[in-house]
Protein backbone atom coordinates (compact mmCIF):
# COMPACT_ATOMS: atom_id res chain seq x y z
CA UNK A 1 0.00 0.00 0.00
CA UNK A 2 1.28 3.30 -1.25
CA UNK A 3 1.58 6.13 1.01
CA UNK A 4 -1.00 9.08 1.37
CA UNK A 5 1.02 12.31 -0.10
CA UNK A 6 1.62 14.96 2.18
CA UNK A 7 0.22 17.49 -0.22
CA UNK A 8 -2.95 16.79 -1.57
CA UNK A 9 -3.84 18.92 -4.69
CA UNK A 10 -6.18 20.85 -3.01
CA UNK A 11 -3.93 21.95 -0.49
CA UNK A 12 -1.39 22.90 -3.11
CA UNK A 13 -3.99 25.28 -5.16
CA UNK A 14 -5.29 26.46 -1.66
CA UNK A 15 -1.85 28.09 -1.42
CA UNK A 16 -1.88 29.15 -4.62
CA UNK A 17 -5.21 30.99 -4.39
CA UNK A 18 -3.57 32.73 -1.32
CA UNK A 19 -0.45 33.75 -3.30
CA UNK A 20 -2.21 34.90 -6.41
CA UNK A 21 -4.95 36.98 -4.00
CA UNK A 22 -2.13 39.16 -2.76
CA UNK A 23 0.17 39.06 -5.12
CA UNK A 24 -1.34 38.63 -8.74
CA UNK A 25 -0.79 35.40 -10.44
CA UNK A 26 2.41 35.99 -11.37
CA UNK A 27 3.65 35.80 -7.60
CA UNK A 28 1.94 32.34 -7.70
CA UNK A 29 5.16 31.02 -8.01
CA UNK A 30 6.73 27.53 -7.88
CA UNK A 31 9.11 28.92 -5.37
CA UNK A 32 6.26 30.58 -3.16
CA UNK A 33 4.20 28.02 -3.25
CA UNK A 34 6.27 25.23 -2.09
CA UNK A 35 7.50 27.72 0.47
CA UNK A 36 4.05 28.58 1.84
CA UNK A 37 3.78 24.83 1.96
CA UNK A 38 7.18 23.92 3.38
CA UNK A 39 6.99 21.46 0.78
CA UNK A 40 9.69 20.61 -1.98
CA UNK A 41 9.06 22.17 -5.48
CA UNK A 42 9.14 18.51 -6.48
CA UNK A 43 5.69 17.56 -4.74
CA UNK A 44 3.99 20.09 -6.77
CA UNK A 45 5.14 19.30 -10.15
CA UNK A 46 3.99 15.83 -8.55
CA UNK A 47 0.63 16.82 -8.66
CA UNK A 48 0.61 19.27 -11.96
CA UNK A 49 2.33 18.70 -14.87
CA UNK A 50 3.89 22.56 -14.62
CA UNK A 51 2.69 26.15 -13.17
CA UNK A 52 0.29 26.40 -16.38
CA UNK A 53 -1.76 23.50 -15.43
CA UNK A 54 -1.47 24.44 -11.82
CA UNK A 55 -3.05 28.09 -12.74
CA UNK A 56 -5.08 27.03 -15.76
CA UNK A 57 -7.12 24.49 -12.36
CA UNK A 58 -7.00 27.45 -10.29
CA UNK A 59 -8.89 29.56 -12.61
CA UNK A 60 -11.42 26.87 -13.49
CA UNK A 61 -11.84 25.38 -9.90
CA UNK A 62 -12.49 29.14 -8.95
CA UNK A 63 -14.85 30.12 -11.89
CA UNK A 64 -16.74 26.29 -11.46
CA UNK A 65 -17.47 27.23 -7.79
CA UNK A 66 -18.76 30.73 -8.83
CA UNK A 67 -21.05 29.08 -11.67
CA UNK A 68 -22.99 26.65 -9.45
CA UNK A 69 -24.81 28.41 -7.35
CA UNK A 70 -24.63 31.53 -10.23
CA UNK A 71 -26.55 28.73 -12.63
CA UNK A 72 -29.00 27.13 -10.21
CA UNK A 73 -30.27 30.58 -9.32
CA UNK A 74 -31.16 31.52 -12.52
CA UNK A 75 -32.68 28.80 -13.93
CA UNK A 76 -35.53 29.08 -10.98
CA UNK A 77 -38.66 28.69 -12.00
CA UNK A 78 -39.86 32.30 -11.96
CA UNK A 79 -37.64 34.00 -14.72
CA UNK A 80 -37.27 37.15 -13.34
CA UNK A 81 -36.99 36.60 -9.98
CA UNK A 82 -34.11 33.89 -10.70
CA UNK A 83 -32.61 36.81 -12.64
CA UNK A 84 -32.86 38.67 -9.39
CA UNK A 85 -31.57 36.11 -7.96
CA UNK A 86 -28.69 35.51 -9.84
CA UNK A 87 -27.54 38.87 -10.20
CA UNK A 88 -27.50 38.93 -6.07
CA UNK A 89 -25.68 35.39 -5.72
CA UNK A 90 -22.69 37.42 -6.75
CA UNK A 91 -22.70 39.96 -3.55
CA UNK A 92 -23.56 36.59 -1.01
CA UNK A 93 -20.58 34.55 -2.95
CA UNK A 94 -18.30 37.49 -2.68
CA UNK A 95 -18.81 37.55 1.49
CA UNK A 96 -18.33 34.18 1.45
CA UNK A 97 -15.42 33.71 -0.51
CA UNK A 98 -13.04 36.45 0.01
CA UNK A 99 -10.17 35.08 -1.68
CA UNK A 100 -11.79 33.40 -4.85
CA UNK A 101 -13.85 36.64 -5.37
CA UNK A 102 -10.35 38.62 -5.46
CA UNK A 103 -8.84 36.15 -8.19
CA UNK A 104 -12.50 36.67 -9.94
CA UNK A 105 -13.11 39.97 -10.13
CA UNK A 106 -9.71 41.53 -10.16
CA UNK A 107 -7.87 39.35 -12.61
CA UNK A 108 -9.04 37.91 -16.18
CA UNK A 109 -8.29 34.40 -17.56
CA UNK A 110 -5.41 36.14 -19.34
CA UNK A 111 -3.40 37.02 -16.69
CA UNK A 112 -3.55 33.06 -15.19
CA UNK A 113 -3.33 31.97 -18.51
CA UNK A 114 -1.40 33.78 -21.03
CA UNK A 115 -0.57 31.20 -23.50
CA UNK A 116 -4.25 29.51 -23.48
CA UNK A 117 -5.63 26.38 -21.91
CA UNK A 118 -3.33 23.76 -21.37
CA UNK A 119 -4.41 20.68 -23.44
CA UNK A 120 -5.03 18.75 -20.59
CA UNK A 121 -7.89 20.60 -19.50
CA UNK A 122 -9.24 22.94 -22.66
CA UNK A 123 -12.01 20.13 -23.07
CA UNK A 124 -13.06 20.92 -19.64
CA UNK A 125 -12.98 24.82 -20.16
CA UNK A 126 -14.54 24.43 -23.14
CA UNK A 127 -17.80 22.74 -21.60
CA UNK A 128 -17.98 24.99 -18.70
CA UNK A 129 -18.06 28.46 -21.48
CA UNK A 130 -20.98 26.48 -23.48
CA UNK A 131 -22.86 25.61 -20.02
CA UNK A 132 -22.42 29.12 -19.13
CA UNK A 133 -23.66 30.96 -22.23
CA UNK A 134 -26.57 28.04 -22.86
CA UNK A 135 -27.82 29.40 -18.72
CA UNK A 136 -27.64 32.93 -19.18
CA UNK A 137 -29.58 32.11 -23.40
CA UNK A 138 -32.25 30.30 -21.48
CA UNK A 139 -32.98 33.25 -19.20
CA UNK A 140 -32.46 35.53 -21.70
CA UNK A 141 -35.60 33.74 -23.40
CA UNK A 142 -37.46 33.19 -20.74
CA UNK A 143 -37.72 36.60 -19.37
CA UNK A 144 -36.96 38.81 -22.60
CA UNK A 145 -39.01 36.59 -25.16
CA UNK A 146 -35.91 36.17 -27.10
CA UNK A 147 -32.12 34.92 -27.30
CA UNK A 148 -31.18 37.52 -30.03
CA UNK A 149 -28.61 39.93 -29.83
CA UNK A 150 -30.20 42.91 -27.61
CA UNK A 151 -32.15 40.53 -25.43
CA UNK A 152 -28.86 38.44 -24.47
CA UNK A 153 -26.46 42.03 -23.93
CA UNK A 154 -29.44 42.86 -21.36
CA UNK A 155 -29.20 39.85 -19.68
CA UNK A 156 -25.85 39.46 -19.69
CA UNK A 157 -25.59 43.73 -18.39
CA UNK A 158 -28.35 42.65 -15.38
CA UNK A 159 -27.32 39.54 -14.06
CA UNK A 160 -23.25 39.69 -14.71
CA UNK A 161 -21.86 43.21 -15.29
CA UNK A 162 -24.23 45.15 -12.96
CA UNK A 163 -23.23 42.90 -9.93
CA UNK A 164 -19.48 42.93 -10.52
CA UNK A 165 -19.63 46.51 -11.15
CA UNK A 166 -21.21 46.62 -7.82
CA UNK A 167 -19.16 44.67 -5.39
CA UNK A 168 -15.64 45.19 -7.22
CA UNK A 169 -14.78 48.25 -5.56
CA UNK A 170 -15.23 46.63 -2.46
CA UNK A 171 -13.22 43.35 -3.00
CA UNK A 172 -10.46 45.64 -4.09
CA UNK A 173 -10.41 47.24 -0.86
CA UNK A 174 -10.20 43.84 0.45
CA UNK A 175 -13.91 44.71 1.75
CA UNK A 176 -16.78 42.98 2.12
CA UNK A 177 -19.69 44.30 -0.36
CA UNK A 178 -21.85 46.48 2.67
CA UNK A 179 -25.71 44.89 2.63
CA UNK A 180 -27.08 47.85 0.98
CA UNK A 181 -24.63 47.00 -2.37
CA UNK A 182 -27.37 44.05 -2.91
CA UNK A 183 -30.63 46.81 -3.04
CA UNK A 184 -28.55 48.24 -5.24
CA UNK A 185 -28.06 45.86 -7.38
CA UNK A 186 -32.18 44.60 -7.07
CA UNK A 187 -32.91 48.35 -7.98
CA UNK A 188 -30.71 48.16 -11.28
CA UNK A 189 -31.55 45.13 -12.06
CA UNK A 190 -35.37 45.50 -11.86
CA UNK A 191 -34.52 48.66 -14.40
CA UNK A 192 -33.26 46.13 -16.86
CA UNK A 193 -35.29 43.70 -16.52
CA UNK A 194 -38.99 45.29 -15.33
CA UNK A 195 -42.34 43.11 -14.59
CA UNK A 196 -43.65 43.64 -18.29
CA UNK A 197 -40.49 42.34 -20.12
Amino acid sequence: MGRTPRYSAQAILDATAQLAAIHGPAGATVGAIADSLGAPTGSIYHRFGSKDVLLAELWLQTVEAFQVGFQAALSGPEPREAGLEAALHTPRWVRVHPIPARLLLLHNREDFLPGGWPPEIAERAAQLTTRGEAALRSFARRALGSAGALAMRRAHYAVIDLPYAAVRRHVHADEAPPSDVDGLIAAAYRAVIPASS
